[in-house]
């Protein structure tokens, strides 16, 4: 059987990080960082777990990506995230110089992508299994709703 790394399974990739994080109470949102079809950090979001602001999953997805590579850029690899990076988030991806930022679920309140803080160099691709994320966010915030 061949198998075909492609953006949907990056994502999906992502969605099981973001799952993880419904499970333990926190913010659904999970990422990966992809260099060469090969996923080489993952993260999700830990405010509560570790009573950190910054303790976002792109962010702990950030920080293992550059001890793997043991230097600060990032700029053959992708982001997989399933929720739009906030402000702090696209700022770090600056730095990184990361190539490519995919996410599923716009962030209506934070819009940190249409704030203009990406490296002038890093595609981004929005939208794909949005459905999904949103579900997972609204499962979330329904639960401390009730």
């Amino acid at each position: 059987m061949i198998q075909v790394y492609d953006d949907v399974y990056f994502m999906k990739q992502a969605m099981f990080q973001a799952q993880t994080a419904l499970e333990e109470g926190e913010i659904p949102v999970g990422a990966v960082i992809v260099h060469k079809n090969k996923i080489i950090a993952r993260g999700y979001n830990m405010t509560e777990k570790l009573n950190d602001f910054t303790a976002h999953a792109e962010m702990l997805a950030f920080t293992s990506a550059s001890e793997y590579f043991g230097n600060k850029y990032l700029n053959e690899c992708s982001l997989y995230v399933t929720l739009e990076p906030c402000v702090m988030c696209c700022g770090a991806s600056y730095w990184t110089r990361i190539n490519k930022i995919v996410y599923a679920a716009s962030d209506e309140n934070r819009r940190g992508i249409s704030k203009g803080l990406l490296h002038p160099k890093t595609i981004v691709k929005s939208g794909l299994m949005a459905d999904e994320a949103q579900q997972l966010l609204q499962a979330f915030f329904k639960s401390k709703r009730e």
